[in-house]
């Protein structure tokens, strides 16, 4: 007697691959469209590098902040850098690929959708890591920065970059549906995050921002990243020129944490794969 398949002279339909296989070949694809637009290249990896080479040449032994500029910088402008490529491109480019059909017709292929967050995952990876590597290498080759001495310093630098890339990756995604347009994307994305950047103390010292300023900082993640940067790369004497007189890593660890929880929780209410007028 026959099997079901022999009966009907068909054979078993082939297997797809699994949503990991997928995500990683869709991340490839990602990365490589990505590498094709120069000027996105340019904007997203320069712009960082290229505040910091400028504040370590102009401030330098201009403000009484009892190390270089450079050192001073480093930290908070990572944390920046870390934030651009993950909130910023993320908000933006999803808010584009919605307006201009490409959610849709992905949505309307076999693809699961955890492979295309995979593939976006694999992208902000990709991103992230060579965004921190080229700010320390600028910042150690030509200005001979201080980085990180001791193991525990890097992994703090290390847990910092996970916690703030995730919770920062998942307020982009939840954040591009905001935009009505791929025209206002830029809006609704890069204002708060430039805003973000004065208040949380990459560009002025905490120290200087007033208490309700801090308060509204503390409630999204730029803040708490950039102080977790600055207890991995100062001495422990600068510490004391924190709003609390400590680094209060936990406090940084459960902010971070939350945001991840946070963004999740957003991302899975506000996600779309059409724009509002597709219905």
């Amino acid at each position: 007697m026959s099997t079901g398949t022999a009966a009907t002279g068909g054979t078993a339909p082939a297997r797809l691959p699994g949503v990991l296989r997928l995500g990683l070949s869709r991340g490839w694809l990602e990365i490589r469209a990505f590498a094709r637009e120069w000027e996105g290249i340019v904007f997203t990896f320069a712009l960082p590098s290229l505040i910091l080479i400028l504040f370590a040449v102009v401030f330098d032994g201009m403000f009484d902040t009892a190390m270089p500029a450079v050192d001073y910088y480093l930290p908070g402008l990572v944390a920046m850098g870390l934030m651009s490529v993950s909130f910023q491109n993320l908000g933006t480019e999803i808010a584009i690929e919605r307006d201009h059909g490409g959610l849709r017709r992905l949505r309307g292929t076999p693809m699961p959708p955890g492979a295309y967050f995979a593939g976006k995952t694999v992208l902000v990876a990709f991103l992230a890591l060579g965004q921190l590597v080229l700010m320390l290498g600028v910042g150690a080759l030509f200005f001979d920065a201080r980085l990180p001495s001791d193991p525990a310093s890097w992994a703090t630098v290390a847990w910092v970059f996970v916690l703030g890339t995730i919770a920062c990756s998942l307020l982009g995604v939840a954040t591009s549906s905001l935009a009505r347009s791929a025209q206002a994307a830029s809006a609704v994305v890069v204002v708060p995050f430039l805003v973000l950047q004065f208040v949380s103390g990459v560009f002025v010292p905490v120290t200087a921002l007033p208490d309700w300023v801090l308060y509204v900082a503390s409630l999204f993640p730029l803040l708490w990243m950039a102080q977790g940067m600055r207890a991995a790369f100062y001495p422990d004497v600068m510490a004391a020129f924190e709003p609390s007189g400590a680094w209060d890593l936990h406090m940084v660890a459960l902010a971070l944490g939350a945001w991840c929880v946070v963004g999740l929780v957003l991302t899975l209410l506000t996600f779309r794969w059409k724009t509002r007028k597709d219905g």
